[in-house]
């Protein structure tokens, strides 16, 4: 009998949290717990927790789940802010890294988090030096395993009416990736549930060190979690 992984999920509103909460259902080794500021409806057949409060109170949820594995997945977008910076960092920066600490804290041995493809310390592009600064610092806390994910662009129904150039995206990305090849490959396309099974599928993983997982890993990944379930 596998040993039960307790897992405490931040951002459990967006696309991937969402996906993560549908994926986890039947997971008979995985114990999930929701942290959110707004209800969402729970996915059927789900057997998790969801724990409701302002963000300042997010460590205290944190600590509440009994975490082995804490997934971070939150994030916005320079759009979504209306150009504000400061207000891009509160959330991908602060609140992530707020997160993370409070993790560390409860006792996680585990943090998965959810970056992006191109993220570097010092980048010229805004969106993927915040990114890089983070998983910069995300290391400094020395968690016994960090998985830090890089997806390309994600691919899923987000809440709400799609953006013309989402809509665009979703319709092209699979033909893109086709072309896509030798180092571009990491920065190929990749659905919210593959991303979920990812993340499940790393949930609990013994290996200590730093991880960074782009498109071919999650390939890996998800081949060896279709072997598990």
């Amino acid at each position: 009998m596998s040993e039960l992984v307790h897992v405490v999920l931040v951002g459990a509103t967006g696309l991937i949290g969402r996906a993560v909460m549908t994926q986890a259902v039947d997971r008979a080794g995985i114990h999930l717990v929701a942290v959110a500021r707004r209800e969402v409806p729970l996915p059927k057949g789900a057997r998790m927790e969801m724990l409701l409060s302002d963000t300042t109170h997010w460590p205290d949820a944190i600590a509440a789940g009994r975490p082995d594995t804490v997934v971070i997945a939150l994030g916005t977008t320079i759009k979504a802010v209306g150009g504000d910076k400061a207000a891009f960092r509160a959330v991908d920066h602060d609140l992530v890294l707020d997160c993370a600490a409070a993790a560390k804290a409860a006792g996680a041995r585990q943090l998965i988090v959810v970056s992006s493809v191109g993220a570097e310390l010092g980048s010229k592009t805004f969106y993927l030096s915040v990114k890089g600064e983070v998983e910069d610092k995300l290391a400094k806390l020395h968690f016994d395993r960090l998985d830090l994910l890089r997806p390309g662009l994600l691919r899923g129904q987000r809440e709400g009416p799609a953006r013309p150039a989402e809509r665009i995206g979703m319709i092209l990305g699979p033909l893109v990736d086709l072309f896509l090849q030798g180092r571009f490959r990491q920065y190929r396309s990749v659905r919210d549930t593959d991303l979920a099974r990812v993340i499940l599928g790393l949930a609990g993983a013994k290996t200590r060190g730093r991880f960074v997982h782009h498109h071919d890993e999650f390939r890996r990944i998800l081949r060896a979690d279709q072997s598990r379930i």
